[in-house]
């Protein structure tokens, strides 16, 4: 299970989006503060559930999803569900921004393997840039709760 994450001061997202290029706003501090607080990846809808208390629309949030995705700050996976959600890319080596997921088939519930490393090795007579081209890996199954 993965640690949770330490919450950085205002003062540190603000340099965070001001490094990455970006104007330092509300709305992008907002999304970030939350995507620090939750360990699983976060759909648009949550996010726009969680962040209407602040007053911004869904078209603010998503608008600031796909600035913050661009800007590298932000990943967004499809895990399987054509659902796109956004989580934190990681800004050190020991945390490598891809990493595979594990969804239960039974309550959907989404896990991080942060921790868990995937070698995929070709079959003999395979097209190796076909192993080199995989950018998401989902594990489905049923999580501890569920089984």
């Amino acid at each position: 299970m993965s640690r949770p994450k330490a919450q950085p001061s205002l003062e540190d997202l603000r340099e965070v989006l001001r490094d990455a290029g970006l104007r330092s706003t509300n709305p992008r501090v907002a999304v970030l503060q939350h995507l620090h607080a939750h360990r699983a990846p976060l759909s648009h809808g949550e996010l726009v559930e969680v962040l209407a208390d602040h007053g911004f629309d869904a078209a603010t949030i998503y608008r600031n999803l796909t600035d913050l995705t661009g800007a590298g700050l932000l990943n967004r996976i499809n895990l399987g569900d054509h659902v796109w959600r956004f989580e934190l890319r990681g800004r050190s080596k020991a945390t490598p921004p891809e990493h595979p997921h594990f969804v239960c088939i039974q309550c959907g519930e989404v896990t991080c393997l942060s921790e868990v490393r995937v070698k995929l090795t070709p079959a003999p007579g395979s097209i190796k840039s076909v192993v080199n081209s995989i950018s998401d890996i989902v594990i489905k199954g049923q999580c501890m709760q569920c089984a």
